[in-house]
Protein backbone atom coordinates (compact mmCIF):
# COMPACT_ATOMS: atom_id res chain seq x y z
CA UNK A 1 0.00 0.00 0.00
CA UNK A 2 2.81 2.15 0.83
CA UNK A 3 4.24 1.45 -2.66
CA UNK A 4 1.26 2.24 -4.38
CA UNK A 5 0.30 5.68 -2.44
CA UNK A 6 4.06 6.35 -3.46
CA UNK A 7 3.67 5.54 -7.19
CA UNK A 8 0.24 7.49 -7.33
CA UNK A 9 1.96 10.79 -5.71
CA UNK A 10 4.30 10.53 -8.44
CA UNK A 11 1.70 9.94 -11.48
CA UNK A 12 0.20 12.93 -9.51
CA UNK A 13 3.55 15.00 -10.43
CA UNK A 14 3.42 14.31 -13.43
CA UNK A 15 -0.04 15.72 -14.45
CA UNK A 16 1.10 18.54 -12.22
CA UNK A 17 3.78 19.13 -14.81
CA UNK A 18 1.99 18.41 -18.20
CA UNK A 19 -0.78 20.86 -17.11
CA UNK A 20 1.91 23.09 -16.12
CA UNK A 21 3.31 22.59 -19.72
CA UNK A 22 -0.39 22.94 -21.40
CA UNK A 23 -0.37 26.44 -19.63
CA UNK A 24 2.76 27.47 -21.50
CA UNK A 25 1.77 26.37 -24.57
CA UNK A 26 -1.04 28.22 -24.55
CA UNK A 27 0.69 31.78 -25.58
CA UNK A 28 0.54 31.62 -29.76
CA UNK A 29 3.98 32.72 -30.02
CA UNK A 30 5.50 30.13 -27.37
CA UNK A 31 3.96 27.33 -29.70
CA UNK A 32 4.45 28.89 -33.10
CA UNK A 33 8.52 29.44 -31.68
CA UNK A 34 8.25 25.42 -30.57
CA UNK A 35 6.79 24.73 -34.41
CA UNK A 36 9.89 26.59 -36.06
CA UNK A 37 11.81 24.67 -34.00
CA UNK A 38 10.84 21.18 -34.82
CA UNK A 39 10.67 21.87 -38.52
CA UNK A 40 14.30 23.91 -38.62
CA UNK A 41 15.12 20.30 -36.61
CA UNK A 42 13.37 18.36 -39.45
CA UNK A 43 14.91 20.48 -42.42
CA UNK A 44 18.61 20.07 -40.78
CA UNK A 45 18.27 16.30 -40.64
CA UNK A 46 17.42 15.79 -44.03
CA UNK A 47 18.54 18.32 -46.43
CA UNK A 48 22.28 19.75 -46.75
CA UNK A 49 22.80 23.20 -44.81
CA UNK A 50 23.17 25.15 -47.80
CA UNK A 51 19.69 23.61 -49.32
CA UNK A 52 17.74 25.68 -47.28
CA UNK A 53 17.72 28.86 -44.62
CA UNK A 54 15.42 29.49 -41.62
CA UNK A 55 13.32 33.22 -41.01
CA UNK A 56 14.43 34.23 -44.88
CA UNK A 57 13.55 37.61 -44.91
CA UNK A 58 11.80 39.51 -48.53
CA UNK A 59 12.13 42.67 -49.73
CA UNK A 60 9.06 43.55 -48.13
CA UNK A 61 10.42 43.20 -44.84
CA UNK A 62 8.06 39.85 -44.19
CA UNK A 63 9.56 36.98 -42.94
CA UNK A 64 9.17 33.36 -43.59
CA UNK A 65 9.82 30.46 -41.00
CA UNK A 66 11.90 28.58 -43.72
CA UNK A 67 12.69 28.07 -47.62
CA UNK A 68 13.87 25.37 -49.15
CA UNK A 69 16.28 26.03 -52.33
CA UNK A 70 15.95 24.15 -55.33
CA UNK A 71 18.47 25.05 -57.99
CA UNK A 72 17.78 28.89 -58.39
CA UNK A 73 14.43 29.07 -57.10
CA UNK A 74 13.05 28.89 -53.32
CA UNK A 75 10.20 26.57 -51.72
CA UNK A 76 9.01 28.72 -48.95
CA UNK A 77 7.45 27.14 -45.69
CA UNK A 78 5.74 28.55 -43.24
CA UNK A 79 5.11 26.71 -39.68
CA UNK A 80 2.96 28.76 -37.77
CA UNK A 81 -0.62 27.85 -37.89
CA UNK A 82 -4.06 28.49 -35.72
CA UNK A 83 -4.79 26.04 -33.55
CA UNK A 84 -7.02 27.84 -30.64
CA UNK A 85 -10.64 26.91 -32.68
CA UNK A 86 -9.36 23.62 -33.12
CA UNK A 87 -8.94 22.83 -29.28
CA UNK A 88 -12.13 24.31 -28.82
CA UNK A 89 -13.45 22.03 -31.69
CA UNK A 90 -12.09 18.73 -29.62
CA UNK A 91 -12.75 19.97 -26.05
CA UNK A 92 -16.84 20.93 -26.66
CA UNK A 93 -19.22 18.63 -26.36
CA UNK A 94 -22.10 20.09 -27.56
CA UNK A 95 -22.66 19.43 -31.49
CA UNK A 96 -23.87 22.70 -31.85
CA UNK A 97 -20.85 24.69 -30.80
CA UNK A 98 -18.85 21.96 -32.26
CA UNK A 99 -20.18 23.26 -35.63
CA UNK A 100 -19.78 26.65 -34.66
CA UNK A 101 -15.92 25.92 -33.48
CA UNK A 102 -15.04 24.24 -37.22
CA UNK A 103 -16.89 26.89 -38.80
CA UNK A 104 -14.34 29.74 -37.08
CA UNK A 105 -11.63 27.03 -37.85
CA UNK A 106 -11.85 26.87 -40.87
CA UNK A 107 -12.15 30.76 -41.58
CA UNK A 108 -9.34 30.65 -39.65
CA UNK A 109 -7.33 28.27 -41.89
CA UNK A 110 -8.59 30.12 -45.10
CA UNK A 111 -6.99 33.51 -43.52
CA UNK A 112 -3.86 31.95 -42.68
CA UNK A 113 -3.28 30.02 -46.48
CA UNK A 114 -4.36 33.70 -47.78
CA UNK A 115 -1.66 35.17 -46.09
CA UNK A 116 0.67 32.06 -46.75
CA UNK A 117 -0.19 33.14 -50.51
CA UNK A 118 -0.11 37.30 -50.36
CA UNK A 119 3.82 37.31 -48.60
CA UNK A 120 5.67 34.47 -49.42
CA UNK A 121 4.55 33.09 -53.10
CA UNK A 122 6.28 35.74 -54.84
CA UNK A 123 8.11 34.58 -58.09
CA UNK A 124 9.80 38.07 -58.53
CA UNK A 125 11.96 37.36 -54.97
CA UNK A 126 12.91 33.89 -56.41
CA UNK A 127 10.20 31.93 -55.25
CA UNK A 128 8.41 29.06 -57.13
CA UNK A 129 4.71 29.85 -57.54
CA UNK A 130 3.68 27.74 -54.69
CA UNK A 131 4.26 27.19 -51.16
CA UNK A 132 4.51 24.82 -47.89
CA UNK A 133 2.10 25.32 -45.07
CA UNK A 134 3.72 23.24 -42.40
CA UNK A 135 0.78 21.55 -40.22
CA UNK A 136 2.25 20.73 -36.66
CA UNK A 137 -0.03 17.58 -35.99
CA UNK A 138 -1.12 14.96 -37.61
CA UNK A 139 -4.41 15.35 -36.15
CA UNK A 140 -4.97 18.84 -37.42
CA UNK A 141 -3.85 18.03 -41.00
CA UNK A 142 -6.51 14.56 -40.62
CA UNK A 143 -9.70 16.86 -39.93
CA UNK A 144 -8.56 19.23 -42.70
CA UNK A 145 -7.26 17.21 -45.67
CA UNK A 146 -8.23 13.88 -44.88
CA UNK A 147 -11.65 13.88 -42.89
CA UNK A 148 -14.05 14.27 -45.95
CA UNK A 149 -17.57 14.00 -44.09
CA UNK A 150 -18.55 17.82 -44.58
CA UNK A 151 -18.48 20.09 -47.63
CA UNK A 152 -16.38 22.99 -45.14
CA UNK A 153 -13.72 20.48 -44.51
CA UNK A 154 -13.34 19.28 -48.35
CA UNK A 155 -13.13 22.73 -49.61
CA UNK A 156 -10.34 24.10 -47.17
CA UNK A 157 -7.91 21.40 -49.22
CA UNK A 158 -9.57 22.67 -52.42
CA UNK A 159 -9.30 26.45 -51.24
CA UNK A 160 -5.57 26.08 -50.35
CA UNK A 161 -4.44 24.56 -53.57
CA UNK A 162 -6.50 27.51 -55.43
CA UNK A 163 -4.12 29.43 -53.42
CA UNK A 164 -1.36 27.88 -54.39
CA UNK A 165 -0.53 26.75 -51.43
CA UNK A 166 -0.14 23.06 -50.23
CA UNK A 167 -0.51 21.43 -46.85
CA UNK A 168 1.64 19.23 -45.11
CA UNK A 169 1.84 17.24 -41.98
CA UNK A 170 4.74 16.00 -39.90
CA UNK A 171 5.02 12.68 -41.73
CA UNK A 172 3.62 14.20 -45.36
CA UNK A 173 6.47 16.93 -45.52
CA UNK A 174 9.04 14.10 -44.59
CA UNK A 175 7.86 12.47 -47.65
CA UNK A 176 8.22 15.87 -49.55
CA UNK A 177 11.70 16.25 -48.52
CA UNK A 178 13.03 12.49 -49.09
CA UNK A 179 11.76 13.64 -52.95
CA UNK A 180 13.86 16.68 -53.00
CA UNK A 181 16.51 15.03 -51.57
CA UNK A 182 16.82 12.74 -54.49
CA UNK A 183 15.96 15.78 -56.76
CA UNK A 184 19.11 17.08 -55.60
CA UNK A 185 20.55 14.02 -56.41
CA UNK A 186 19.92 14.34 -59.98
CA UNK A 187 20.15 17.65 -59.96
CA UNK A 188 23.81 17.09 -58.68
CA UNK A 189 24.67 14.28 -61.21
CA UNK A 190 23.48 16.49 -64.24
CA UNK A 191 25.65 19.41 -63.40
CA UNK A 192 28.38 16.65 -63.09
CA UNK A 193 26.95 15.51 -66.53
CA UNK A 194 27.97 19.58 -67.67
CA UNK A 195 31.22 19.24 -65.96
CA UNK A 196 31.89 16.06 -67.96
CA UNK A 197 30.55 17.13 -71.36
CA UNK A 198 32.33 20.53 -71.43
CA UNK A 199 35.89 18.90 -70.19
CA UNK A 200 35.04 16.10 -73.12
CA UNK A 201 34.92 19.01 -75.49
CA UNK A 202 38.04 20.41 -74.05
CA UNK A 203 39.77 17.40 -74.72
CA UNK A 204 38.24 16.96 -78.57
CA UNK A 205 39.86 20.20 -78.77
CA UNK A 206 43.37 19.38 -77.36
CA UNK A 207 43.52 16.11 -79.59
CA UNK A 208 42.03 17.98 -83.14
CA UNK A 209 45.15 20.51 -81.84
CA UNK A 210 47.33 17.88 -81.31
CA UNK A 211 46.17 15.82 -84.18
CA UNK A 212 47.28 18.61 -86.41
CA UNK A 213 50.19 19.50 -85.36
CA UNK A 214 51.17 15.49 -85.52
CA UNK A 215 50.06 16.18 -88.88
CA UNK A 216 52.52 18.83 -89.83
CA UNK A 217 55.71 17.30 -88.15
CA UNK A 218 54.39 13.94 -90.29
CA UNK A 219 54.51 16.25 -93.47
CA UNK A 220 58.03 17.73 -92.42
CA UNK A 221 59.36 14.38 -91.17
CA UNK A 222 57.94 13.71 -95.33
CA UNK A 223 60.06 16.18 -96.53
CA UNK A 224 63.28 15.07 -94.61
CA UNK A 225 62.91 11.64 -95.58
CA UNK A 226 62.63 12.58 -98.64
CA UNK A 227 65.75 15.14 -98.42
CA UNK A 228 67.73 12.23 -97.41
CA UNK A 229 66.89 10.02 -99.68
CA UNK A 230 67.38 12.53 -102.00
CA UNK A 231 71.11 13.53 -100.67
CA UNK A 232 71.64 9.68 -99.97
CA UNK A 233 71.36 9.21 -104.01
CA UNK A 234 73.56 12.36 -104.75
CA UNK A 235 76.08 10.94 -102.18
CA UNK A 236 76.02 7.88 -104.16
CA UNK A 237 76.58 9.18 -106.98
CA UNK A 238 79.44 11.44 -105.61
CA UNK A 239 81.00 8.13 -104.39
CA UNK A 240 81.34 6.50 -107.64
CA UNK A 241 82.61 9.14 -109.36
CA UNK A 242 84.96 9.52 -106.98
CA UNK A 243 85.57 5.30 -107.58
CA UNK A 244 85.72 5.93 -111.46
CA UNK A 245 88.27 8.57 -110.92
CA UNK A 246 90.46 7.11 -108.91
CA UNK A 247 90.54 4.18 -111.01
CA UNK A 248 91.54 6.26 -114.06
CA UNK A 249 94.35 7.93 -112.26
CA UNK A 250 95.80 4.20 -111.06
CA UNK A 251 95.52 3.12 -114.69
CA UNK A 252 96.98 6.31 -115.71
CA UNK A 253 100.16 5.85 -113.42
CA UNK A 254 100.61 2.19 -114.24
CA UNK A 255 100.95 2.65 -117.90
CA UNK A 256 104.42 1.25 -118.76
CA UNK A 257 106.89 3.82 -119.97
CA UNK A 258 109.18 2.97 -123.16
CA UNK A 259 112.64 1.96 -123.01
CA UNK A 260 114.80 4.08 -124.49
CA UNK A 261 116.93 2.08 -126.23
CA UNK A 262 113.86 0.19 -128.14
CA UNK A 263 112.50 3.90 -129.05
Amino acid sequence: LGGLEEANRKIYEVGKDIASLQEILRSPKLRGGLGEFFLEDLLAQILPSQHFATQYCFRSGEKVDAVIKLGSSLVPVDSKFPLENFKRIIDTTVEEDRARAKRQFAADVKKHIDAIATKYILPDEGTYDFALMYIPAENVYYEIIIKDDSTEEKSLSFYAMSKRVVPVSPNCFYAYLQAIVLGLKGMTIEQRAKEIIECLSRLQGDFTRLRDEFGVLGMHLGHAQSSYQSAEKRVEQLGQKFVLTNAGQTELFQTPVPDRKSV
